[in-house]
């Protein structure tokens, strides 16, 4: 099954259905599968006194708290329905997340396939349930958390879905909530502990600098990549700076997609292309010097070249001994035919 790539448009769109639109556009061209953006009300998920986080400070300022921002960066329902629309003439997912019961509700009406349970809700069990109540396919991102967090998550999913009767697929993302998160944060092999640990297809949302991280992650088995994206870093905003660009996520779409078909089926063999190169790059056994009928060979009689058409050198001490059934001239390969037993 083919990774599955989330351009995460966020917030990034700092309230504008204009520029959403543009974020579709882009996130459609780089070819990612889907492209996500955040459903909330700002009253519902902060107090009007609670605190920016550092990265906020530092890329909005401080002269209002998270409340306010976010404020600006609510979508209406309307505009929401109208991006929903948009994903589909481009041909790209609509995906975006909830933060709330009622957000969850309209995304579920609009007729969304694929929820995300973002990394802050992962203590949050009434929302949980209440997402996994829509039994569609959850993505759970897992920063800020340690592994008994993640299985209690998974586990109040699984229990919703088992009393429904109904079993999509449930996907854990590790992820690391900074923004940028620094490379010695990453801890990939979080990706193969949580798999090992729940059984569970394993994703990763990236939150550092570049591409290099995600890439890696698909080469660790990584089904999804979620992915922070903005039409311009130097746009004012939380998120900008941590985004890759238009031109950024194409190339990290393609090497995902090139890191999948190198992938392959794990079975060592030679590759289809490669067989050419089996008789071009090996050796076989070559006369030393001119073998005239009825000799005996000697060690110092033969030696090994290109092309591999030949007698296997792995066969070398089976063929010494052996006598010559015909002249075999210098520089040429020896053939089973051309010898037999003393």
């Amino acid at each position: 099954m083919s990774v599955f790539i989330i351009a995460e448009a966020g917030v990034n769109h700092n309230g504008s259905i204009a520029t959403a639109r543009e974020l579709i556009d882009a996130a459609a061209m780089a070819g990612a599968d889907a492209v996500k953006f955040q459903t909330f009300r700002a009253g519902e998920i902060v107090t009007k006194a609670s605190e920016k986080a550092d990265y906020q400070i530092k890329n909005t300022g401080m002269d209002e708290s998270q409340y306010s921002m976010l404020k600006k960066l609510e979508l209406p329902e309307s505009g929401l329905r109208e991006l929903y629309y948009y994903c589909k003439e481009k041909n790209i997912m609509f995906m975006s997340t909830p933060f709330d019961e009622d957000s969850a509700d309209f995304l579920g009406g609009l007729g969304m396939t694929i929820f995300k349970v973002p990394s802050g809700e992962i203590t949050n069990k009434a929302l949980i349930k209440h997402i996994a109540s829509m039994k569609k396919p959850v993505l759970l991102s897992t920063g800020m958390s340690y592994l008994e967090e993640v299985g209690k998550a998974a586990g109040w999913i699984n229990e919703v879905w088992d009393n429904l009767n109904s079993k999509p697929q449930l996907t854990l993302l590790h992820c690391v909530s900074n923004y940028p998160a620094e490379f010695d944060d990453v801890n990939l092999r979080a990706m193969e502990t949580m798999k090992t640990a729940f059984g569970l297809p394993v994703g990763y949302s990236d939150h550092t600098r570049g591409i290099e991280v995600p890439v890696a992650a698909v080469a660790m088995g990584a089904s999804a990549i979620e992915k922070h994206f903005t039409l311009d870093r130097t746009m004012k905003g939380p998120d900008h700076k941590a985004s890759l660009e238009p031109q950024e996520l194409r190339e990290m779409v393609m090497a995902i997609r090139n890191v999948e078909r190198a992938m392959g089926d794990g079975i060592k063999r030679p590759a289809k292309n490669e067989e050419h190169m089996r008789s071009i790059a090996r050796r076989s056994i070559v006369a030393a010097r001119t073998i005239n009928s009825g000799d005996t060979i000697k060690p110092e009689d033969i030696t090994v070249k290109r092309p591999g058409i030949g007698i296997s050198p792995e066969h070398r001490e089976a063929v010494i001994n052996k006598i010559a059934t015909r002249r075999i001239d210098e520089d040429s390969l020896i053939k089973w035919e051309d010898i037999k037993d003393a």
